[in-house]
């Protein structure tokens, strides 16, 4: 059995007096695509913080490649967009590309950024732009195009639909697809659970802290007697 991308054991993690995670343990597969599912303030957000190295745990481990999270190297193969997505604003479209993939020792393609940015249907003239210019949709497609570009084995994004309208989503969605092709890694949070049903493998839902369930869609559906996930995932916090 190969190591899996991502393995959270008995994580627990408090603010002062305040638990936000509690004993989480769950597994995601390499080449899996989990949706992490969670009414707002249940500690999906504080997990990625934790699983990033953003703050420390204060029990259980996490593991990503089967390398601990804390270590450079490890997560050296992943590529990350926050849901509040802010890049700075004096750069331009292009520039900002340009320092995210120096970071990541990843060359510079004009050619493969000019391709992504057609997939994503935003204009080559947007590179030469100010990011302080950009639409809110426009800027969350430049976090996408950046973090694609990377070439990651892995992509842990919260929100990634935020700020796209239809069309935007529906292209998003078309990317992932070119993913999952090429056996890479997705672990992402969403409100929408039409997305997660629709993209992904499995889900996990959290809670206060806990572990609700980690499963597919359709287990979940199955397990609450649910005609649809909106109402399983209602009936899974209860």
């Amino acid at each position: 059995m190969p190591e899996p991308a991502l393995r959270f054991s008995g994580v627990a993690k408090s603010y002062g007096r305040t638990p936000v995670l509690r004993d989480l343990s769950f597994e995601v597969g390499t080449g899996e695509f989990l949706g992490l599912v969670g009414v707002n303030g249940a500690g999906k957000t504080t997990l990625l913080k934790s699983l990033l190295d953003f703050c420390e745990i204060d029990a259980g481990s996490i593991t990503i490649f089967g390398t601990p999270h804390t270590s450079t190297v490890a997560r050296s193969r992943l590529a990350f967009l926050p849901e509040r997505f802010v890049p700075p604003y004096y750069l331009t479209g292009k520039e900002f590309i340009r320092y995210v993939l120096d970071m990541q020792a990843v060359p510079y393609s004009n050619e493969k950024t000019l391709e992504m940015l057609a997939r994503f249907e935003l204009e080559p003239a947007a590179l030469k732009l100010r990011v302080r210019s950009y639409s809110k949709g426009m800027t969350q497609k430049l976090g996408l195009v950046a973090s694609l570009l990377a070439d990651k084995d892995l992509y842990i994004f919260d929100e990634p639909a935020s700020g796209l309208d239809p069309k935007a989503r529906a292209l998003f969605k078309a990317q992932l697809r070119v993913l999952k092709a090429e056996e890479r890694t997705m672990f992402f949070t969403s409100h929408a659970l039409a997305d997660v049903d629709e993209i992904c493998d499995r889900m996990a839902v959290i809670h206060a802290g806990t572990l609700r369930f980690a499963g597919t869609p359709a287990a979940l559906c199955e397990r609450h007697a649910a005609v649809d996930l909106e109402q399983a995932f209602l009936r899974c916090i209860e």
